[in-house]
């Protein structure tokens, strides 16, 4: 007996549903940091649209829309898959309730905080934030959309009574962890590049006050 084989009383392995809810999954955040990484090097969407507010909006339509995808079809794998009786029942029911809650707040608390271009990588489109969020729900984790919207994956599994759900969301939390890894340091650079900028300017200010 496979591996596969030996699992398929959990997960089905042979439903295409559940093949491309994994590739939305991984091509989700490996696409916008790709076009933002471009946008940010070469401004081709700022010069297209004609201004970088523009650029950050379209980047934020698509990648709100992309999600919307992502979560059909992560519910359409769901309801081909088998369900265990071990996520079924109030428990489990309650589980899923609280962590989509949570989750849910993760999502729109740091939204709210950061605003349309804070969230959707306005900072790659030159649109920087004056000052680092510190507050809810910053004050609990750097990254709270991405272990918000896991959070949420994990809570729908529950719901569904779904091992194939759990399963899944590792692959979200996996995703996520490697993007973090990936654009903490890069945005870091956008900032300690407008810092290294803003020290050059005052130097020279300083320097002509000196010549008067």
């Amino acid at each position: 007996m496979s591996f596969l084989q030996s699992y398929t009383h959990l997960v089905d392995f042979s439903q295409k549903s559940l093949l491309l809810s994994a590739c939305a999954i991984a091509f989700n955040p490996t696409a916008w940091n790709i076009v933002a990484r471009k946008e940010y090097r070469t401004r081709f969407l700022t010069k297209f649209f004609g201004s970088g507010q523009a650029a950050c909006y379209f980047l934020a339509i698509s990648i709100f829309s992309l999600g919307l995808v992502r979560d059909f079809l992560y519910e359409r794998a769901l309801r081909a898959q088998p369900s265990h009786q071990l996520l079924e029942g109030t428990i489990p029911t309650f589980a899923g309730y609280a962590l989509l809650a949570c989750g849910n707040i993760l999502v729109i608390s740091s939204t709210w905080q950061l605003g349309i271009t804070g969230t959707f990588l306005g900072d790659y489109c030159g649109i920087l934030m004056d000052d680092i969020v510190t507050g809810f729900p910053f004050n609990i984790t750097n990254a709270p959309m991405y272990y918000g919207s896991t959070m949420s994956f994990l809570g729908t599994a529950l719901l569904y009574g779904k091992p194939a759900g759990i399963l899944i969301t590792a692959e979200v939390l996996l995703v996520y962890l490697i993007a973090i890894q990936y654009e903490n340091p890069f945005t870091a650079g956008i900032y300690a590049k407008r810092e290294q900028e803003r020290a050059k300017a005052g130097g020279k200010k300083v320097e002509e006050k000196k010549e008067l």
